[in-house]
């Protein structure tokens, strides 16, 4: 049974909400890693790198909730069960316990670059089947990128 009607073909509909649950995922495991880092940062540039994670997990969840309210109104009941996040989530994460300030940026801008990636992939593969999503997708894609490009400022090589 499909409560909800898709304004989309079958064969769009399938490209488009595999698109988004696979955002979703991503986006619900960046904000966990980022709050697993921000609980646990020390070193010196802690205050700085404890907000910019708040940022992160801050557009994360946003976005997460943007992702899944699409997927419901093209007929397709989004995922985030935390059983369904463990078993396809893939990012870098942090390790366990204190994370030092140098390894939360590195691990961050991994991260971001990974998802950047992968988001990338499916802007290509929605560009026809949906192109509402696709353009959900490269604004994400924007913010990611930023949100990457300010970590990757603060990896000092040498540093850590």
């Amino acid at each position: 049974m499909t409560p909800v009607r898709s304004t989309l073909p079958d064969d769009a509909r399938r490209v488009a909400c595999e698109a988004l649950q696979d955002t979703l995922v991503d986006l619900i495991g960046l904000s966990l890693i980022g709050k697993q880092a921000h609980w646990n940062i020390v070193g010196p540039r802690f205050r700085s790198i404890h907000l910019q994670l708040d940022e992160v997990v801050s557009a994360s969840r946003t976005f997460a909730d943007t992702v899944a309210e699409r997927s419901a109104a093209l007929g397709v009941p989004p995922d985030g069960r935390p059983e369904t996040i463990s078993k396809a989530f893939t990012l870098p994460a942090p390790k366990e316990g204190w994370v030092r300030d140098s390894d939360a940026v590195r691990v961050m801008a991994d991260s971001l670059q990974d998802a950047v990636g992968r988001l990338r992939e499916r802007i290509a593969a929605t560009e026809k089947a949906d192109p509402v999503t696709q353009d959900l997708l490269i604004g994400i894609t924007a913010e990611l990128e930023k949100q990457r490009w300010m970590f990757d400022a603060e990896n000092v090589p040498g540093e850590g």
